[in-house]
């Protein structure tokens, strides 16, 4: 669990961050999980984008992307979504 402090140091590092996951009219597929998890292995830290042409909520695809990536929500920001994960072995964001 992260404290409010370490939100704000990850949203800070994320500011400048582009998307690397778009979740389109396919919602939230097996695939998009895949990408979130292989993304969050290789950068720790990353923004998914929720395009207007997916039906589902961002809060519950938020939620349901961070359980399947075991990863820490750290805010929802409009359509953005900020997710990270602590490299299991050499971490480069240090909290």
């Amino acid at each position: 669990m992260l404290s409010s402090k370490q939100k704000q140091k990850l949203k800070s590092l994320a500011h400048s961050l582009k998307p690397v996951v778009h979740v389109g009219k396919n919602g939230l597929e097996p695939s998009v999980s895949k990408a979130v998890a292989r993304e969050l292995l290789a950068h720790e830290l990353i923004k998914i984008k929720m395009l207007d042409t997916c039906e589902t909520t961002k809060q519950e695809a938020a939620a349901r992307l961070a359980g399947a990536a075991q990863a820490e929500l750290v805010t929802v920001i409009g359509r953005t979504i900020i997710l990270y994960k602590e490299h299991p072995l050499e971490p480069q964001i240090k909290l």
